[in-house]
């Protein structure tokens, strides 16, 4: 078959890999791609932005596309989903991504909330403020232990979480948001209760009935060395998380995941494609074991987890996605790959603040023992590979234990550079430290 992606950033080019390598797949066509994705087997880019619902449909009578895989939230949000249900033309491609409502999850801190007190999924305690609602949310604030979390209601590029020691800062830092420092996401504010534990990812693919839950990831998102600076879209990602056993996975399973997907459709909302849940674990303070709690609903898989799980996912993943749009993933096993993956981000200098673009990218084509993910990169006239974003290569590899796999990411990353080139060195070494 004909598959669109819609997406342009390392996420994408590692679900491109995987989709050419089945015998499913035709030709595959990413919108609008990036450097990396045009090198694909069978694939080829197209110049369309993921949000002119209208070129999409061009693309796919131009085509003859018979499936679309949706990488970013935002044409998810927006109902690109919704869109293809509702013309003719094109309501026969399988569409792999949640509709408007479910999409809701992500777009809506508030309604994830809501959603998860409504079924009896495990977070932690919470109150959502709007503008006129600052000092209500200031004296809130007053009631709950330092730190303090704020976050932005709606989408706002993974940096619309404050997490704050200091009270006054915290009720400095609401005012701001509302009165618009992250847009209209934050138009309202959700505040919640501080949960103290280990982030991890869980990513489940559904069909809104039947579900898989795909290798367990943990990311890096601040800038810094030993988790410290300013939130980013990652820097970084491990899988699988050594902690997340049998029994922890048990209890991810029964009381978050089979809730999460009952819930949906208890609630009317047809739902097939990812459910990436932002957990954390806590450990309970009488037996000392991890319990999950969700942070928070994304609806498409992560960035730049997907770089470590995907590779990992030995199953046909277009046989995958097609059995999602026809409700029969249980039908199929999910078949993953043992070894360990870990993967580096290489971005630019002054992100998540103010970066140049256009440096030239030297040694890429040099590794020859990972997979190399481009996120933010470009061809120049002259066809030479140039930066065109923060985060602009992330290097992934896969060994037969953690330490391993790290081990090569950071010498085959060292092969690669351009003016001003930034990583950080400890990803995966908090991970390593808890097996001391």
């Amino acid at each position: 078959m004909n598959i669109l992606l819609v997406g342009s950033g390392g996420r994408e080019h590692a679900i491109a890999c995987r989709i050419a390598e089945s015998e499913r797949c035709s030709a595959l066509y990413v919108a609008p791609g990036n450097a990396g994705t045009a090198q694909v087997n069978k694939c080829c880019n197209v110049d369309v932005d993921p949000l002119d619902f209208e070129a999409l449909r061009a693309v796919v009578h131009k085509h003859d596309i018979d499936m679309l895989v949706v990488g970013p939230e935002a044409p998810l949000v927006a109902g690109v989903t919704d869109f293809f249900a509702a013309n003719s033309d094109l309501r026969n491609v399988m569409v792999v991504g949640p509709g408007k409502a479910g999409a809701q999850l992500e777009g809506s801190k508030d309604f994830a909330k809501q959603f998860m007190q409504r079924h009896g999924i495990p977070t932690a305690a919470y109150r959502s403020f709007a503008a006129n609602e600052a000092a209500e949310g200031e004296a809130f604030l007053g009631t709950l232990q330092a730190p303090y979390v704020l976050k932005a209601d709606g989408l706002a590029a993974g940096k619309g979480v404050l997490i704050l020691d200091n009270l006054d800062e915290a009720r400095h830092e609401l005012r701001e948001m509302l009165e618009g420092k992250f847009g209209q996401a934050s138009a309202k504010v959700v505040v919640e209760q501080y949960l103290d534990g280990v982030e991890l990812s869980v990513f489940v693919l559904t069909d809104g009935k039947h579900y898989k839950i795909l290798p367990t990831a943990k990311d890096y998102k601040r800038i810094g060395e030993g988790d410290t600076g300013l939130n980013t879209g990652g820097m970084g990602s491990v899988s699988p998380v050594h902690f997340a056993d049998k029994r922890f996975m048990q209890k991810v399973e029964e009381r978050i995941v089979a809730p999460t997907v009952r819930g949906l459709s208890r609630d009317g909302i047809p739902y097939k494609g990812f459910i990436f849940v932002g957990l954390m674990a806590v450990a309970d303070r009488a037996t000392g074991e991890l319990d999950p709690y969700v942070i928070e609903y994304n609806v498409r898989m992560g960035d730049p987890e997907t770089e470590c799980v995907f590779p990992r996912i030995k199953s046909d993943v277009v046989d995958l996605f097609e059995r999602v749009w026809r409700g029969n993933l249980q039908q199929t096993e999910l078949t993953v790959d043992p070894r360990a993956a870990a993967c580096v981000m290489m971005v630019s200098g002054g992100y998540p603040g103010h970066y140049a673009k256009g440096k030239p990218i030297q040694g890429v084509e040099q590794v020859t023992d990972c997979q190399v993910f481009h996120a933010g990169t470009r061809l120049a006239d002259d066809g030479t590979l140039v930066t065109s974003g923060g985060r602009v290569l992330c290097v992934t590899s896969l060994a037969d234990s953690m330490p391993m796999a790290m081990l090569k990411s950071y010498q085959e990353l060292a092969k690669i550079s351009w003016e001003d080139c930034y990583f950080r060195r400890d990803i995966g070494q908090d991970l390593l430290k808890m097996l001391v």
